[in-house]
Parts: structure tokens; C-alpha cells; sequence
């Protein structure tokens, strides 16, 4: 038997540590050469760490939520010494995943509990919760995409009657949850942001009638590109009208009293994810077309909901951009990415009727908001802003004009 201490290596640029925000394995474990066994976040980066080699995991380095510095003990693993020196040797075959078995009664005393099986693609949260109610996610089908989402593990349990979950109305238990890993940075980022600065919002309404008509033409002749949707439409507009709204594309350095206003824009999206709110960004935005820009967003945000979001792909916005999509509500307050000044996010569109002269029209109506940093941004030049936006998206043409 060997002793082999696995240590956390440099996952990012410039970290001094991580935060363990999902363990695979837990001490008496046995585990293979390149088996998932912890995940770790640094940054807003969730990096999945493996084995380097085979044997049983005697140490961990400590829960979730804890830190852990670059260089210092993740795990220790006590190694087969002779299995290793044997190679030759026909490996033992993987054991088969335990089947899922519910308990016979809840107050049964001692009742197994299977890992998550680390082939499953899910977040660590979903992990986490698979692990906690007993279930292997290799029995668990994924209904998009090949992932499972929580819906998954529920479907899963209803139709397995797990734990008062088949019945009609099924209640549950208290529970307290600990806030760790993505979900800690955004409590974080969101309190810095609303303590630090004063946020004032602007909310005008505008007839996007043409510009869905216009989107509609285009997706009927896109060919092999990808289906539009309005934002791509939204950002044109927004690149458009930024130059002469210079203080929007801007972040504010409060400690040290410097504003720096960028010239290109590197439009941060925020994307929900099963973690928590993550805001990829597409960069160059202001010299990317329409096409582009779609195909952009959907590699982003696909990115950012399987974790596979670099360091870099998650940092240096100098403005976002929130929607819900069809949860857009009438009207939103977005809170500010900070550094940035501003955020904006489009609304659900309604159609309702219009005046136009003395007619009575069908119109399709779109609330757009923003949010910015009074300390940087003027009221006026919000409000200008917007409306330099409104008349672009109303008038669809000018879009494409230059």
C-alpha cells in the first residue's frame, strides 16, 4: 500500500484558492485513474477535478463550502502498490451501478444510499441533491440535451412514488441549505452591488410591430443559420446607439475614482443556469452581425448551463443585458454587474391596441429597462439612450444602415 496525497493544482490565472462546491467521493471510497471526485469553483468557473490514480480515498479536505489553496491537499488516496506494478494483469471489471430501491418504510433505520454515478452529465447541484435522496443518476433519464435537471429528478421520483412525492399534493420538509459555491458569489456580488451603488431605473415602451415582422422574414429565409431571436436585433440596436452614450460602456473603479469608458463592447449575458446566475460575454459585440451574434449566444449560454465556461469567457463585460424571455414581465429593476454602470433588459412583448392617427390598431408592445450607477450616469443620458435604442428597433431599417 502507498500513500498518495493528491494536491489542488493552479485551475485558474491569478487564484490563490477554490471553493469546494461538490465531493464525488467520500472517505472508504474506492476510486479509478481519471474518476470525477470533487468539483471546485474559482472565479464563477465550476472545474470538475479527477483522480491522477486508483485506490481508496481515506482523507478529504473537509465540506462543501470550505477553501482550499492552490497546492494543499484535496484528498488522500491510499494506492495498490502491487495492482500497479502488475499491468499486465486483466483489470477487474467496473462493479454495475446499484439500482435505486426505495426504503421500505420511512422510519427504517439503515437504508443505502448510492453514489451518483460520475458518467451522469448534471450540475453539481443536481449531484448534490441525487446523493442526499439516494438516487443513482444513472437511472435517471434526462429529457433535453442529454443533462439532468432537477425536473429530471423529479419525474423520477414521482413515477417511483419516492418519499411522498406520488402523491397529489405532496409537502415538504424544512430543510436548511447551505449557500456555497455559485450561489455564495452571487449573494455576494449582488449585496456589494446594491451597497455600493445607487441605482436609479428608466422603463419606456416600444412598438417593436415592424421589427417582429422583419425578424419573422428573416427566419423564413435564414437557410442553415440559426432561428432569430430579438436580442441579436436588441444588441445591433444598443452597439449602434453606445458611441454617442459613451458613460454606459463604462466601469467605475469607486476606490480609485476612475471611470474608464470602453470603445469596443463586451456585452455580458446574464444566463440561468441550475447553479445560479452566471453572465457569459460575447465579445466584440459591436462588429459581430446579426447571424453572429445568434450563433454567439446560443454557444454561450450552452457553455455557461453545462459548465463548460471558461475563466475568460465569464469575465471582462463592460455592459450586460437580462432577460427572462417569456418571463419578462411587464417592467424589471436589473440589478448592475459590478463594476459596470448600467444593465438593460428587454420585456416581454404584448400585443394590445393601439391609436395611430384616429385608427384603432393591433400593435406588439415591448417594455425596455435599465438600470444605472447614478454616481457615473445622468438621468438624461439613460433616458437619451433609450430612446436612441426605441427609434433604431422601431424603425428596423436603420439597423442595417451605416
Amino acid at each position: 500500500m502507498a500513500r498518495f496525497e493528491f494536491r489542488l493544482p493552479d485551475i485558474g490565472e491569478g487564484i490563490a484558492e477554490a471553493e469546494v462546491v461538490a465531493w464525488h467521493v467520500r472517505p472508504g471510497d474506492r476510486v479509478a485513474e481519471d474518476q470525477p471526485v470533487a468539483d471546485m469553483m474559482t472565479d464563477k468557473a465550476t472545474v470538475e477535478m479527477e483522480s491522477p490514480v486508483s485506490g481508496k480515498v481515506i482523507e478529504i479536505a473537509g465540506d462543501v463550502g470550505d477553501m482550499v489553496a492552490i497546492g494543499a491537499t484535496l484528498l488522500v488516496i491510499e494506492t495498490d502498490a502491487a495492482e500497479e506494478a502488475a499491468p499486465a494483469l486483466a483489470a477487474e471489471p467496473a462493479p454495475t451501478p446499484t439500482p435505486y430501491v426505495p426504503a421500505p418504510h420511512p422510519d427504517a433505520t439503515e437504508i443505502a444510499v448510492p453514489q451518483p454515478s460520475a458518467q451522469a452529465l448534471a450540475s453539481p447541484a443536481v449531484r448534490a441533491r441525487a446523493r442526499d435522496l439516494g438516487i443513482d443518476l444513472a437511472h435517471v433519464k434526462a429529457r433535453e440535451g442529454g443533462r439532468i435537471r432537477h425536473a429530471d429528478l423529479d419525474a423520477y421520483l414521482t413515477y417511483h412514488g419516492h418519499q411522498g412525492y406520488a402523491t397529489a399534493a405532496p409537502m415538504r420538509a424544512d430543510e436548511e441549505v447551505r449557500v456555497v459555491g455559485l450561489r455564495r458569489r452571487i449573494a455576494e456580488n449582488m449585496a456589494a452591488s446594491k451597497r455600493h451603488i445607487p441605482h436609479f431605473s428608466y422603463v419606456e415602451e416600444i412598438d417593436v410591430t415592424a421589427l417582429e415582422a422583419m425578424r419573422a422574414d428573416l427566419n423564413a429565409h435564414r437557410g442553415s443559420r440559426p432561428k432569430l431571436t430579438l436580442l441579436p436585433l436588441l444588441i445591433v440596436a444598443m452597439c449602434k446607439a453606445l458611441p454617442d452614450f459613451p458613460m454606459l460602456n463604462a466601469r467605475y473603479d469607486d476606490e480609485a475614482g476612475v471611470v474608464t469608458r470602453f470603445g469596443a463592447v463586451h456585452l455580458g449575458m446574464a444566463t440561468q443556469t441550475d447553479a445560479g446566475l452566471m453572465v457569459p460575454v460575447i465579445r466584440d459585440a459591436h462588429a459581430k452581425n446579426i447571424w453572429q451574434l445568434a450563433d454567439e449566444i446560443t454557444r454561450l449560454a450552452d457553455a455557461a448551463r453545462s459548465g463548460k465556461a471558461s475563466s475568460a469567457e465569464l469575465s471582462g463585460s463592460t455592459l450586460t443585458i437580462t432577460s427572462l424571455g417569456p418571463l419578462g414581465g411587464v417592467a424589471t429593476t436589473p440589478v448592475i454587474n459590478r463594476p459596470e454602470v448600467a444593465i438593460i433588459g428587454p420585456n416581454r412583448i404584448i400585443e394590445r391596441p393601439v391609436f395611430r392617427g384616429d385608427d384603432i390598431v393591433r400593435a406588439k408592445l415591448m417594455n425596455l429597462s435599465i438600470s444605472c450607477d447614478h454616481r457615473v450616469v445622468d438621468g438624461w443620458d439613460a433616458a437619451s439612450f433609450v430612446q436612441a435604442v426605441k427609434k433604431l428597433l422601431e424603425t428596423p431599417v436603420l439597423l442595417f444602415a451605416d
